[in-house]
């Protein structure tokens, strides 16, 4: 499974690919897409750059799924605004190419890939760096993004066992009562 994560930014967006075979996960490309006012670019502008940005990743890698990092609630509620809009032209673009897109907060991010919800951007870059192979460190967004998708893998890798096993000790009876099915 070819997974695309997607660490949002409004200046600079990270965005990592893996292929996650069963336990084994792949490095396949890894970048940022950047965007500044200094070059002119208003808000709108700026917002396609990332839409832009986001669909010919899609169209040169073909994920199969995506997976992009939930927007905390910042101190300063015009960063966050701004932040929430980067996203949501992220989100957007991995919709309208056809993506099923999964959601992680930072501190999952963390627990998936560093074992602490309280690691740091350099603990990150290492644990990515390891757990892919990597010869050196992927930078900063670039580094969450590859963490989001090995979070997505080793969710999706969870879940199918737990369905595995859910289909395995599944009833062949059922009745319906007070609401639910037993």
């Amino acid at each position: 499974m070819r997974i695309l994560g997607i660490d949002p930014g409004l200046q600079c967006t990270g965005f990592g690919v893996i292929d996650a075979e069963g336990a084994a996960l792949h490095y396949v490309a890894s970048g940022t897409i950047q965007t500044s006012p200094k070059d002119g670019a208003l808000l709108p502008g700026r917002l396609k750059v990332l839409f832009d940005g986001i669909s010919e990743v899609v169209a040169r890698y073909q994920p199969e799924v995506s997976a992009c990092e939930i927007v905390f609630v910042n101190v300063n509620p015009q960063a966050t605004l701004l932040l929430g809009q980067a996203r949501g032209a992220c989100l957007t673009a991995l919709v309208a190419n056809q993506l099923e897109v999964a959601e992680y907060t930072a501190l999952q991010l963390k627990k998936a890939v560093a074992g602490s919800g309280r690691a740091g951007k350099p603990q990150m870059q290492e644990m990515v760096k390891r757990l892919l192979r990597l010869p050196g460190l992927p930078g900063k967004d670039a580094a969450d993004a590859l963490g989001l998708a090995i979070t997505h893998a080793q969710v999706h890798r969870t879940l199918q066992a737990i369905g595995k096993v859910a289909a395995q000790n599944a009833r062949t009876h059922a009745s319906y009562k007070a609401g639910r099915i037993y």
